[in-house]
């Protein structure tokens, strides 16, 4: 299982990219999904948005990541700039043991034991390039 950060969302859901493996081998949270949605620019492209949602399993946010996540604020808001999203992200990669896609790896690869796949390997490939 792969935790999809929002930016690959977004791509994924703008066709820019596609995913190589199976849809139910990715996972989300509320935190990406709230992400998600608040780029809707209206009632259509949230009708779409939430389509694409529910084609990947749904984590729970419980109060153990938010414990992890506070502590990752604290440990890194000043010295790195992590924000809340991340934070809560990062954390629950953390608490489920997942590697986290993302195109953002500098605002993530501080995190000690958050594994991080890189972008441009094997599980993504372009537009055009299937």
């Amino acid at each position: 299982m792969i935790f999809l950060e929002t930016c690959v969302l977004i791509d994924y859901s703008k066709g820019k990219i596609y995913l190589k493996i199976k849809q139910n081998n990715y996972c989300i949270s509320p935190i990406v999904q709230l992400e998600f949605k608040a780029g809707a620019r209206d009632k259509r492209e949230l009708k779409s948005i939430n389509k694409i949602i529910s084609e990947f399993k749904q984590l729970d946010t419980d109060q153990n990541i938010l414990n992890l996540a506070n502590d990752i604020i604290e440990k890194y808001s000043l010295s790195h700039g992590i924000g809340i999203y991340d934070a809560i992200i990062a954390s629950t990669c953390l608490i489920y043991k997942l590697p986290l896609l993302t195109y953002n790896k500098k605002d993530f690869k501080f995190i000690e034991n958050l594994k991080l796949i890189n972008s441009r390997n094997s599980w993504l490939t372009k537009k055009g390039n299937v």
